[in-house]
């Protein structure tokens, strides 16, 4: 495939919180402008658009090129995150990236014009590429033909209309991972409640699928419950997902029955779940909620685990609690072998959308029959809910007796 002549230089940029994905899919798209389009630049803005904004990037050399499968082999971002909107004017005055009176649309647009770049591929979940979109149409305004074609990431799997976001399957494996020594912890103290808190703001996708992955390995094992190797003390008691209703008495006497019974329990929570009761009781007591530029709760701040826990400990006997995430073991992980080929066909589609002159977002379309495309920018929103009727999830909730 031919680049159109109109495409000399293209830009890269991952933004938000890392995921399992960043490091493959800037390879990924190096790999495949370096095979159908090798004269086309290339540079990396550093730290997303907190590099846009204060003129920071790298070029891709040749050497960079040649190494470029090196990339799937990591996590993180190679050339780094931030968490920056170019809409919030007052935040980043704040840290400096523009000055008192500038729009940043217009610094980010001049930088752009600048650098000579005619595409712009963003890594990054929605508010990633709807800032993105912010920008397209700004420059688009300004008479400056810009493609930007952006890549799902959230480990979240909440991207509108988006089947599968990148990286999101190797962060329920992770999370898996993680569990198995965390629950192991059973083994510390009597009357042990841990709780297992998992990413997951608004949507309970990434909760069920680690304890549905975590769940898979459990199956695999044999058990020696004369000696105390129990399938009970192992297994997971209890999923909450910010989707479904939490009845704290009900939960609270079937989870003291598993208790008495096992000598622990084990909970896999969203970090989302119960936020809203969490939040309300804080500002009750006219505590301040911490929130973030784009103006969602920081959820370290508040700590739903702990705050489940505590709903937990004495009702049940909990003689210790521990809370322990997964989150940052899991979003900075290596792309698994199942992530990779989805990466791969889309950052594939990346760069022959971009040569087309053709912006959005790839990923395939739940709205139109799960079509891979470069999804229109308008169509692209967060908050996807994870339907806790799934089947997979049903049958799991069954499997450990929560109804």
């Amino acid at each position: 495939m031919a680049a159109d002549k109109s495409v000399r230089r293209v830009a890269l940029l991952t933004a938000g919180g890392l995921a399992p994905c960043l490091s493959s899919a800037v390879g990924g798209l190096i790999e495949r402008y370096t095979a159908v389009a090798p004269d086309v630049e290339i540079i990396g803005y550093l730290n997303g658009y907190h590099g846009l904004l204060s003129g920071r990037h790298v070029e891709v050399t040749p050497e960079v090129r040649a190494k470029a499968g090196l990339l799937h082999k990591f996590g993180g971002s190679p050339i780094g995150n931030s968490r920056v909107k170019l809409t919030n004017t007052a935040d980043l005055v704040k840290r400096g990236l523009i000055a008192d009176g500038q729009n940043a649309l217009q610094v980010a647009a001049e930088r752009l014009v600048a650098d000579g770049v005619d595409v712009l591929h963003t890594i990054g979940g929605d508010d990633t590429n709807t800032t993105a979109a912010d920008l397209a149409a700004y420059l688009h305004e300004h008479d400056y033909d810009l493609t930007v074609v952006g890549l799902p990431k959230t480990i979240d799997n909440d991207v509108v209309p988006i089947r599968q976001s990148l990286g999101a399957w190797t962060a329920a494996e992770q999370g898996a991972l993680f569990a198995r020594n965390i629950v192991a912890e059973h083994s510390s103290n009597p009357r042990m409640l841990i709780v297992h808190e998992v990413m997951g703001r608004n949507c309970g996708w990434l909760t069920a699928a680690t304890a549905l992955a975590y769940r898979e390995w459990f199956k695999q094992q044999e058990w020696n419950p004369g000696i105390g190797l129990s399938a009970g003390r192992w297994d997971i008691d209890a999923v909450y997902v910010p989707e479904a209703p939490i009845d704290l008495d009900a939960e609270a006497e079937r989870l003291k029955a598993a208790m008495d019974r096992e000598d622990c329990v084990n909970i896999f929570l969203s970090e989302g779940a119960g936020v809203p009761a969490i939040v309300a009781e804080m500002e009750a007591r006219g505590e301040q909620v911490g929130r973030d530029p784009f103006g969602h709760v920081k959820l370290d701040t508040i700590n739903p685990g702990a705050w489940f826990a505590k709903q937990f400990a004495e009702r049940i006997g909990a003689e210790k609690t521990m809370v322990q995430k997964s989150g940052y073991f899991s979003r900075s992980a290596a792309a698994n072998d199942r992530d990779l080929a989805l990466i791969k066909q889309c950052t594939d589609y990346a760069v022959d959308a971009a040569l087309r002159g053709e912006s959005g977002v790839v990923g395939h379309d739940e709205q139109r029959g799960d079509e891979l495309r470069a999804i229109e920018f308008p169509r692209i929103a967060g908050g996807k809910e994870f339907d806790p009727s799934t089947d997979w999830f049903v049958a799991l909730k069954a499997e450990i007796g929560q109804a």
